[in-house]
């Protein structure tokens, strides 16, 4: 897909939170257990794993600022690798929005150390803390496979199968932007094809495809 002129603007990131937390908020599960919400910002995805009966540690390498506060959510400001399990203590719910696809590119959220394969280390990491049987909803920029730093990866027919190792895909949805820059809908194969743009700091100057998964740890 080409980019095309909307007016003065051209395809971008426009809306992509929208298709990305409307998902989320659809295929979250309903509790009780706990869930960990990781890269998790100033957001109320935590909070509204709480409001589906979980209790949730939500995790970020900066501070954040929420306008509310409620006993079933805590807040960790550390990396998400010092993070262990505490006895028999697992994730039933892993929350990953936009996040895994930073994980050791410094320069940026917080990231200090330059890490090439963080992104699937992360992944591994996760995986130990879940309990079998465990769910991730994950979000990632999808399209031709490359890095973008310090911005970001964009996953797509050789690094996609190396970040879901391991895991099993439950579900998977697919959105690309069309000319007229709305997301719609897509199949995996055009979403892995679609032309990337990353490089800038600016989100209307970036464009990529989205995919969306649910992934279940093995038993």
């Amino acid at each position: 897909m080409k980019f095309r002129a909307w007016g003065a603007r051209k395809i971008n990131l426009a809306g992509d939170r929208d298709i990305e937390w409307s998902w989320i908020a659809a295929k979250m599960p309903q509790g009780p257990g706990k869930a960990l919400d990781i890269g998790c910002g100033g957001g109320s995805l935590g909070l509204m794993a709480v409001e589906r009966g979980f209790e949730v540690t939500a995790v970020d390498l900066k501070p954040v600022r929420w306008f509310y506060w409620h006993p079933k959510l805590k807040f960790l400001n550390e990396n998400i690798f010092d993070l262990t399990r505490s006895g028999e203590e697992s994730f039933d719910l892993v929350i990953n929005c936009s996040t895994v696809e930073h994980v050791g590119l410094a320069g940026r959220y917080g990231v200090a150390r330059e890490e090439p394969n963080g992104d699937l280390l992360a992944m591994q990491h996760l995986k130990s803390l879940m309990r079998l049987g465990g769910l991730m909803l994950l979000t990632i920029p999808m399209g031709r496979d490359g890095v973008f730093k310090p911005m970001s990866r964009v996953y797509g027919e050789k690094r996609l199968p190396l970040l879901l190792d391991g895991y099993e895909t439950v579900d998977e949805e697919f959105w690309v932007k069309d000319s007229a820059n709305r997301w719609v809908l897509s199949g995996k194969d055009a979403a892995m094809q679609f032309k990337t743009a990353m490089g800038s700091r600016n989100a209307l100057k970036n464009a990529c495809a989205l995919g969306c998964f649910i992934l279940r740890k093995p038993r």
